[in-house]
């Protein structure tokens, strides 16, 4: 049993910037795993932190963890326009994951967001939480631990599934469906296809393309992310993605990318590359496990509590 004051010991390492980002970012991941009203709150006191991609991370921690005591944070998150807009996406993504009816309305209202990834976003979690309304709550567990915003289809032809994903005429949320049914089939042909999707249209498309190919860790993405991160013109929330999904890729083709911006003169971006090469190195590290329940690409390694 974990004492409040060690969790307050964790949440004091998250909330101080004077700590290297990858150790706030392993206490952030402790929380996420203690879960409990605490480790919400301390969490939810971050959001003031001016690194874009820590708050990013914190949204997805709230959303991951489905504790409804968090709502009121996350409305807050995507109503403040002040955030980033990858903040404030995040948020929107966390309440649909959440599911709770609720927020229905003003998931509604941010869908007209001018914002367009965080009025994709809203649109994705109304169409979630009414697709658990008319099918009786969450879908079946799938192989990953992850909360995600679609429903796999029910499609296994990875064939079939990648020109659902790839056909922009479809709406996003079947599209994502597709995302989802490749992720869970795996093998190399899946992870190709889905690589494909990183040249689609929408950013909020291709950076969860991103995520996805971090999920699946193979090594066969590895060349279209590399390439992905390396565009500059490209958004910087699809660029975060890559460089996190080759950290969870965790091969040696990953280093040369990662390296090479971990430098990068976009914050989010660099900072994402830094905490990917720490997920490397503890990876290769002898005896290295994560903890337990934690995504191995968004779960850098945890101490214990």
């Amino acid at each position: 049993m974990v004492t409040e004051q060690e969790v307050e010991a964790i949440g004091q390492t998250l909330v101080d910037p004077g700590q290297p980002l990858q150790a706030r970012f392993r206490a952030l991941f402790t929380l996420r795993g203690l879960g409990g009203p605490h480790a919400i709150s301390w969490i939810s006191r971050a959001f003031g932190d001016d690194s874009a991609l820590l708050k990013h991370e914190l949204a997805y921690c709230l959303g991951q963890m489905q504790d409804e005591r968090a709502i009121p944070v996350l409305v807050d998150v995507l109503r403040d326009t002040g955030q980033e807009a990858m903040v404030r996406h995040e948020a929107g993504e966390a309440l649909g994951a959440i599911g709770n009816p609720e927020v229905l309305e003003i998931l509604k209202q941010y869908s007209t967001d001018p914002v367009v990834e965080v009025a994709e976003t809203c649109q994705l979690a109304v169409q979630r939480i009414e697709w658990l309304q008319q099918h009786g709550g969450q879908p079946a567990a799938g192989p990953y631990l992850s909360v995600d915003p679609a429903p796999p289809a029910e499609e296994h032809d990875v064939g079939r599934l990648r020109e659902a994903l790839l056909d922009e005429a479809r709406p996003l949320f079947d599209r994502y469906r597709a995302m989802f049914a490749l992720r869970n089939a795996g093998g190399e042909e899946a992870a190709l296809a889905l690589a494909e999707g990183l040249r689609c249209g929408s950013a909020l498309f291709r950076h969860e393309v991103g995520y996805v190919l971090g999920q699946l860790q193979h090594e066969a993405a590895v060349p279209q992310l590399a390439a992905a991160l390396g565009r500059r013109a490209e958004s910087a929330m699809v660029r975060h993605e890559c460089a996190e999904a080759l950290g969870a890729i965790a091969r040696p083709s990953c280093l040369a990318p990662l390296r090479a911006h971990a430098a990068d003169p976009e914050r989010v971006v660099r900072e994402s590359c830094q905490v990917a090469l720490d997920v490397y190195a503890h990876e290769h590290a002898p005896a290295f496990q994560y903890a337990d329940g934690l995504e191995r690409l968004r779960a850098p390694p945890a101490p214990a509590p």
